[in-house]
């Protein structure tokens, strides 16, 4: 590690107040060695590894830390302040700061290595002798490992005690448990999760085996350690990587810094379970979802992600069927859906033909949407053995003409029902047999009732009456709905609110009528806009935003042309109580001149590459026009407000032409 850490790189008079102020110092030194190349692009990377998860630990140490593309080299940097920074850390802030930069394309030697560095600061007599050290040199050598931290003194030996005659007494078999930590960097988090378990063990008399899942892959455990363990640890903040291989065992489930800061207490209740006979069902009751979650979700946040786990799995199906049938309409006309089926009658030099092609595989793509948003939310909820209830629970509602509705209940019936069926104990005998013949069994028999015979034909009186209402709209309450799906889309930004709205749109895809074609237009539009409207404000008033920021203004043109709504979250993220609301003025605007101007789109993705499909393409052209225009006088009218004011910027928007951040920031 000698060579990613030096003398120039440590700092012992670390002069800062804030963990802000500490990256910053700490980042100078490696841009004045080159090693990273952009000094406020690596801080912009570390601050949103921060955002992610606090980084301060317990014991008064703190390790922001990210992988960027502007790191040439991996590099270590050591400060330590005269006074503790607040790094989020439970026990207070942190007198001990390491800023621990990876390339990109950091390759498993170098991550190794940052890997051993977390290990060690799990060690007290490592960070007592860097709290002792006084010369940076001796500092960077101890910190890489050259130098050993002074030996703490030997405890006395215990006085000879005589023996008795008799044999000793067997030693009892210990407790085996096996982890698995992970971080969303898997760069320090993982790591130091992994020592703090290892140690915990060894205190505790428990044989532990730890798999740390890091950003440099991962050794699997030997599956006979794993069916030997008699409980299993998970403290991750990613999903866990091949969760079935712990299937069946007693499961503590916490975030990793549980696993760093409280060990003991995790092994303690791994413990208490595996006594009172507690496993996760065969294949595992995480969720998922549930696995990207913290601790102490309400029930509205876990209903908010199944839904979106059902919504993200159904889009690409969404973008394929869609366009294929846009393309087969666009190439064959209107009349292309009455065409015979290719199996029994295709030409192959009629653009016909190819025309009714694409047409029916777009529609055999998309009469699976209901299927696998119903399927997908129970897997969000009860993972892979809501899959076949869900499937079974959506292909229903399509049956029974519940639609989109349909298929959210179907989604949420089976996958309560499986959890409801996976909290029952059964015997050992059976638990092999629980996720392919029983679960799958009991729970599309209840799925299969529910949605034929109680809820399913409310539901499909409820979508027909839903459709009947879109077929119908004119006028004002047309403008008023497009301005409603106009501020959805641009709230969040691709966010839960977002998908609402879009999925919304694509329900009414599946039978296709004025008023549904007229929302997908309004819908697709408004996203447009906020990418668009960055885009324009950079190129406008580039003095209003930093480097980083007009860089990613030239991508949000090509993002927001293809209808990546996502394109304008660098820049809410920096300044969301100017852009946020900049955006859904302009969405506002977008949505209801395309209701207004009667445009539609059979298409459910595409942006302006879908032109030929939309009609009225020209007043539709118009309305995306007008509603960037008004979103980007906006934030280029809000930010310029704050420059004026006092004669400063507010964080972390408008800066310098140079790309520096101001260095006085207002309130906002």
């Amino acid at each position: 590690m000698s060579d990613m850490i030096t003398a120039d790189l440590v700092d012992l008079d670390l002069a800062a107040q804030t963990k802000e102020a500490a990256a910053r110092s700490l980042a100078e030194r490696m841009v004045a060695l080159g090693r990273v190349t952009d000094l406020d692009g690596f801080l912009a990377d570390v601050a949103a590894r921060e955002a992610q998860m606090p980084t301060g630990l317990d014991g008064g140490i703190g390790i922001p830390h990210c992988r960027s593309e502007h790191v040439t080299e991996p590099t270590l940097a050591f400060g330590r302040p005269a006074e503790g920074i607040d790094f989020g850390a439970p026990d207070g802030p942190a007198d001990l700061i390491f800023l621990i930069a990876a390339p990109a394309g950091a390759d498993d030697a170098h991550l190794t290595i940052l890997s051993a560095l977390a290990r060690r600061l799990m060690d007290p007599d490592f960070t007592a002798a860097l709290r002792a050290a006084t010369d940076p040199a001796a500092t960077a050598s101890l910190i890489s490992g050259d130098t050993a931290p002074p030996a703490p003194p030997a405890a006395p030996e215990p006085a000879a005690t005589a023996t008795a005659e008799e044999p000793p007494p067997a030693a009892p078999v210990p407790f085996r448990v096996v982890a698995v930590t992970s971080c969303p960097t898997g760069i320090a988090h993982t790591y130091m999760a992994a020592e703090a378990l290892e140690q915990a063990g060894q205190a505790e008399g428990v044989e532990i085996v730890v798999e740390p899942q890091g950003s440099a892959g991962f050794t699997r455990l030997d599956p006979a350690v794993i069916a030997a363990a008699d409980g299993v640890i998970f403290a991750h903040d990613v999903p866990v990587r091949e969760r079935e291989r712990f299937a069946g065992k007693p499961t503590v489930d916490v975030g990793v810094k549980a696993g760093i800061n409280r060990p003991a207490e995790l092994l303690a209740e791994v413990r208490d379970k595996a006594a009172r006979g507690e496993t996760t069902a065969p294949a595992g009751t995480g969720s998922p979802v549930d696995e990207a979650g913290g601790p102490g979700e309400g029930y509205g946040t876990k209903l908010r992600k199944w839904l979106m786990s059902g919504v993200s799995y159904m889009v690409p199906f969404v973008a394929a069927g869609g366009l294929l049938i846009a393309l087969g309409f666009a190439i064959g006309g209107y009349t292309i859906d009455k065409a015979p089926s290719v199996a029994e009658h295709f030409v192959w030099t009629d653009s016909t033909s190819w025309a009714a092609l694409l047409f029916q595989v777009g529609g055999l793509a998309f009469s699976f949407l209901v299927p696998v948003l119903a399927g997908y939310i129970a897997y969000g909820m009860a993972d892979r053995p809501g899959l076949v209830p869900g499937f079974v629970g959506g292909s229903i509602a399509l049956t029974i003409n519940a639609g989109f509705l349909g298929g959210l209940a179907a989604g949420l019936i089976a996958g309560g029902t499986v959890m409801a069926i996976q909290r029952v104990k059964v015997p050992a005998a059976l638990r092999g047999i629980m996720p392919v013949v029983v679960i799958p069994l009991i729970s599309s028999a209840v799925v299969g009732f529910l949605m034929f015979l109680v809820v399913g034909k409310p539901i499909a009186e409820l979508q027909k009456a839903l459709t009947d209402w879109l077929s119908g709209l004119s006028g004002a309450n047309a403008v008023i709905l497009g301005v409603v799906l106009g501020l959805m889309m641009c709230f969040d930004l691709g966010g839960p609110l977002n998908k609402v709205a879009y999925a919304f749109a694509v329900g009414g895809l599946a039978n296709p009528n004025d008023g549904s074609l007229k929302v997908m237009a309004a819908v697709m539009a408004a996203g447009m806009v906020p990418p668009l409207a960055m885009a324009l404000a950079t190129v406008v008033r580039g003095g209003l935003f930093n480097r980083t920021e007009r860089e990613n203004g030239k991508a949000a043109w090509v993002l927001g042309s293809s209808f990546i709504t996502e394109g304008a979250i660098p820049f809410a993220a920096a300044d969301p109580l100017r852009v946020i609301p900049s955006a859904m003025a302009g969405g506002a605007v977008t949505g209801a001149l395309s209701m207004l101007f009667e445009c539609t789109l059979r298409a459910p993705h595409g942006g302006i590459f879908v032109l030929p499909l939309i009609g009225n393409p020209v007043l539709y052209l118009i309305a995306i026009l007008a509603g960037t225009a008004v979103s980007a006088a906006l934030v280029i009218l809000l930010k310029g407000m704050g420059r004026r004011g006092d004669g400063k910027a507010v964080e972390g928007t408008p800066a310098t032409e140079s790309g520096t951040a101001p260095k006085v920031p207002a309130t906002v």
